[in-house]
């Protein structure tokens, strides 16, 4: 018996659950919580990802190569592309593969598929670092040298929305913020390891605008945008609607790591300086992290987004709040032994 019920949006919206439904990136973070979502609601789910996993029905492959995986899409009806270069320290190649030409051959196998609904995963880094406060959809995405993931990620919606307009598939595009919960890499592991190294710098005092949102959230307003029919030919932007600051929200990784007091700071352009150098000797070296000067402009973020649209057309409305959400992120963090329960006290 299903106990599961779709996510009811705020003026009573209620998205159609799908029979089926497959999903690209199926492994991560985003994409696992999405096949354990719709696999409760009795769904058929079925997914690609660089490493196979037969108990969830994922078969390997990439977005580069899409005739290794393809049939395993056929007939679902719901197609999800989860799958990204999830990374600020990438090269333009890699991006362009994965994020331009990898969407198209995933739009591709999705209408050769049969596949009603394209939804895809785009990012609030689509609109770069310095956007005004309370930047919506209509805000332009960003263009230049800088910045490699977002101005991926806004290539990336273009070539979903050009399959929409011109008539090959429905298509749904979701900018979520910065997700965070049980399981994140981006957001909870990876700055709690710079954390604990002591490489956790923020420019500018800490105070570029952090715009966190729970995995539960992320996960309900994409339901509500893949099942709804205003959802289609749309950009929907998913945070918790509040914005924090980067100091706050990573002194809880300082604390976590066993520090005292916040992460250290520098002011932005020595902070890029420093962070270029250290991109540059880790090129040299085949050496990879996130210590880049993009992650340095991500932190030096100047103002919230908003979510009015998601609102008001599929009646989003954010749960969680920073607070509980940091609290269930801690206790999963200690349940898989990357923090222990004293640095917490």
């Amino acid at each position: 018996m299903k106990t599961a019920k779709m996510p009811l949006g705020a003026g009573g919206q209620r998205p159609r659950v799908p029979k089926s439904v497959f999903i690209t990136g199926a492994n991560g973070f985003i994409g696992r919580a999405l096949m354990s979502r719709y696999r409760a609601l009795g769904c058929e789910v079925r997914g690609v990802d660089l490493k196979a996993d037969a108990d969830w029905n994922v078969v390997a492959g990439n977005l580069t190569n899409p005739s290794s995986w393809s049939a395993h899409a056929a007939g679902c009806e719901l197609f999800i592309n989860t799958a990204a270069v999830v990374s600020l320290a990438a090269q333009w190649q890699l991006y362009r593969d994965v994020s331009v030409q990898g969407v198209r051959h995933a739009l591709d196998v999705a209408v050769a598929g049969g596949a009603k609904r394209f939804l895809h995963y785009s990012s609030i880094a689509a609109l770069g670092w310095d956007y005004p406060d309370g930047a919506d959809e209509k805000t332009p995405v960003v263009i230049g040298e800088q910045y490699r993931y977002g101005v991926a990620k806004g290539a990336s919606e273009h070539v979903v929305l050009a399959a929409h307009a011109a008539g090959e598939i429905e298509c749904t595009i979701v900018r979520p913020g910065d997700v965070y919960g049980p399981g994140s890499r981006a957001w909870l592991i990876e700055p709690l390891n710079m954390a604990k190294a002591g490489m956790l710098i923020l420019p500018n005092g800490g105070r570029g605008v952090f715009t966190p949102v729970y995995i539960d959230d992320v996960l309900d307003g994409t339901m509500l945008a893949a099942g709804l029919p205003q959802g289609s030919g749309n950009i929907f932007i998913l945070t918790a609607g509040t914005a924090t600051s980067c100091r706050e929200f990573f002194s809880t990784h300082w604390r976590w790591a066993g520090r005292k007091g916040a992460p250290r700071s520098l002011p932005l352009s020595a902070a890029v300086a420093l962070t270029t150098g250290i991109w540059k000797l880790n090129q040299a070296i085949s050496r990879h992290d996130e210590v880049t000067p993009d992650t340095m402009y991500m932190f030096a973020r100047k103002g919230n987004i908003s979510i009015a649209k998601a609102r008001a057309h599929l009646g989003y409305q954010p749960k969680v709040d920073l607070a509980e959400g940091l609290r269930r992120s801690e206790a999963w963090l200690r349940e898989v032994g990357e923090i222990h329960a004293f640095l917490s006290k």
